[in-house]
């Protein structure tokens, strides 16, 4: 029977992911099969879990997903001897309001499976405070049970040993204590963690991490802090029909950003998937039936997808009998232009009239339910669609149709409609999963 644990912490930015990655392989290094999932919207993360335990990772999402969703992707976890579902911000963070199963918080997960909680808590700037953080979050919501505390990124001994002491005279369980370590540092970028797929050293640097987290955390006890767990597979499975029977799907550095589960879906309903790279300058497969574009790195790429004619016309070629739908970057590259960092501008694919600037920022954050004015691949015309809408560029112009009425997670109207012109479609969130 596996046991679960999820990783989380009071806030971003804390340690979470290189704990867990950390964790897993560590683990996997003593012959045990470790099942990872994220909780929410992040679709980078399940990369890494894949790279630590050789095990594909899905997102597990409340604000999206209903439980009966949740339950069938947890269900996976059935054959591990640990399943780690590791949060996405602090323990408790989600939305003002409630959507299908919960407000997207890790907390609604750990609740939800019966999990206990391990804390990551990063104290630096302060000592016994980080106790009476620990203790709060413990006895803020009866639900979620905190298993104990790993600390990170401690200053010193004496450091350690505070924390520490606070922490023993609060009840709370401290599994370990992690110094400063650049080696296991993850690279950043503006939309999160460099790509598991573009560090050609990621393997190593999660050994390293492995190595260092077994050398100064307490492997067994929280092996024995986690909970078992009989999975209940659920008789209904993502609510996602696939766009097509045959789907062109661009994939590579600047085209990445797709919910695994997303694609488990298409699949387990029956379509055939085949890949092309924009990068490389090959057009979508002449036999599919509808091409999809998913979100990435356009603006880092927008020179080179501009020169790139063979991609270009072969995508307008496709477009002129069968649908393509672009999902933000890919939303991006079907407009008719790109501005970059730089204020360069660049010719896209023109099947859309969008107008994009990478130079004039502005983060755009949050979740999204639209209702379809209008059929897009895979949904029909009033269908809603939750997803997740993260970026930083501007529209410069807009002067398509609009796709869908869309709603940010407090039900205000927001003006990223998405848009639509002869067989293309295009939106700036991620789609997770259909109302049922």
């Amino acid at each position: 029977m596996p046991v679960g644990l999820v990783i989380s912490a009071p806030a971003s930015g804390v340690g979470k992911t290189t704990l867990t990655l950390a964790l897993a392989r560590a683990w996997r290094n003593r012959g045990l099969n470790v099942q990872c999932f994220k909780s929410g919207p992040d679709y980078i993360d399940p990369a890494f879990h894949a790279a630590a335990t050789g095990r594909a990772s899905v997102n597990v999402d409340s604000w999206a997903m209903d439980r009966a969703t949740i339950s069938h992707l947890v269900s996976r976890g059935a054959d591990a001897d640990v399943v780690l579902a590791e949060g996405s911000m602090g323990l408790f963070d989600g939305v003002a309001a409630r959507g299908v199963s919960g407000t997207g918080a890790t907390a609604d997960i750990a609740e939800m499976l019966g999990w206990p909680v391990l804390l990551v808590i990063d104290p630096s700037g302060q000592a016994q405070t980080a106790a009476a953080i620990a203790a709060g979050l413990r006895d803020y919501r009866p639900g979620v049970r905190l298993a104990g505390v790993a600390l990170n990124r401690v200053a010193s001994q004496r450091h350690e040993d505070l924390v520490r002491r606070a922490l023993d005279d609060a009840g709370i369980a401290v599994f370990g204590a992690l110094p400063r370590h650049a080696e296991i540092n993850l690279p950043k970028r503006h939309l999160g963690l460099v790509q598991a797929e573009e560090q050609a050293e990621i393997g190593k640097l999660i050994d390293e991490a492995a190595r260092f987290v077994a050398e100064h955390v307490d492997l067994d006890a929280v092996l024995r802090s986690a909970a078992s767990w009989s999975p209940q597979p659920a008789a209904n499975g993502v609510n996602v029909t696939p766009p097509g029977q045959r789907i062109a799907l661009a994939r590579d550095a600047a085209f990445s950003f797709v919910y695994p589960h997303m694609l488990e879906a298409w699949r387990a309903a029956g379509a055939d998937i085949s890949t092309f790279s924009p990068l490389a300058d090959e057009a979508p497969d002449a036999s599919a039936d509808v091409c999809w574009l998913p979100g990435g790195y356009p603006e880092l790429h927008a020179g080179k997808i501009a020169a790139n004619a063979r991609f270009r016309s072969g995508l307008r070629a496709f477009a002129e009998t069968r649908p393509v739908h672009g999902e933000c970057g890919g939303y991006m590259v079907l407009g008719t232009a790109l501005t970059d960092a730089d204020g360069v501008c660049h010719e896209m694919a023109g099947l859309l009239g969008l107008e994009t600037s990478f130079a004039k920022r502005r983060m755009h954050l949050g979740y999204r339910l639209a209702e379809l004015a209008a059929p897009m691949p895979g949904h029909r015309a009033g269908a809603r669609l939750r997803g997740h809408e993260f970026h930083y560029s501007t529209i410069a112009a807009q002067p398509d149709t609009p796709l869908a009425v869309v709603h940010d997670a407090t039900g205000a109207v927001i003006a990223e409609t998405g848009s639509r012109r002869g067989n293309a479609t295009g939106t700036f969130f991620h789609l997770i999963a259909e109302d049922r």
